[in-house]
């Protein structure tokens, strides 16, 4: 079975976009048909103005879909990137998880695999933390959480993070062994979306 899968970020200088891409790439390697997606920007245009790097990453990806709960409903999986604020999950990201509550409360978002990644500034400026606080909702939706794990040797060259691929930005653009791991992510995620599609089918046909 062909799963689809939703990748959906947000990215205000273009790091997490870049894991996104690799990630989605992944999973069309692997099969799947894929949505890339970023949620709406929240920030007025006289912040963005002021990141040179903020406004032309804004007007480089002006022609990618805005995310929507359409999906959310048309996945089969999930896979949701943020830059780490606090330690935490970026505002714009949250404001659209925080609308989808007409589909939790219909299960539409139920027993669906989810991942998540994520890039802060350094080694250590909150990545896991923020990934574990953006797990909280999928457990919320009931979704199973599919981190890369220890599963493969991609995620130890990465920087080796188990909960999901992590970019330091003050490195510069993506190394080619977190990008090969986000492309490693994505493809675990369709793996277990299609072992999952082809055990229901087989549950329904019994």
């Amino acid at each position: 079975m062909e799963p689809r899968i939703a990748v959906i970020y947000y990215s205000s200088t273009g790091n997490v976009h870049e894991l996104a891409v690799a990630l989605a790439a992944g999973a069309e390697e692997a099969g799947a048909e894929v949505r890339l997606r970023k949620v709406a920007e929240l920030a007025p245009p006289e912040a963005i103005d002021s990141n040179p790097q903020w406004r032309a990453h804004a007007d480089a990806t002006a022609d990618v879909p805005a995310a929507t709960l359409d999906d959310l409903a048309w996945a089969d999986g999930y896979a949701f990137g943020t830059p780490a604020r606090f330690g935490n999950v970026a505002s714009q990201l949250k404001q659209f998880i925080d609308t989808t509550a007409s589909l939790w409360a219909t299960g539409q978002l139920a027993d669906k695999p989810s991942t998540a990644f994520t890039s802060a500034i350094n080694d250590h400026g909150g990545n896991e933390s923020t990934l574990l606080a953006l797990y909280n909702t999928m457990y919320h939706w009931g979704t199973v959480i599919v981190p890369p794990g220890y599963t493969h040797d991609v995620v130890d060259a990465a920087g080796g993070n188990p909960y999901g691929t992590a970019h330091a930005s003050h490195i510069g653009a993506a190394t080619p062994q977190v990008l090969a791991a986000a492309r490693y992510q994505g493809s675990r995620l369709v793996e277990v979306a299609a072992a999952l599609l082809t055990a229901r089918a087989l549950r329904h046909a019994a």
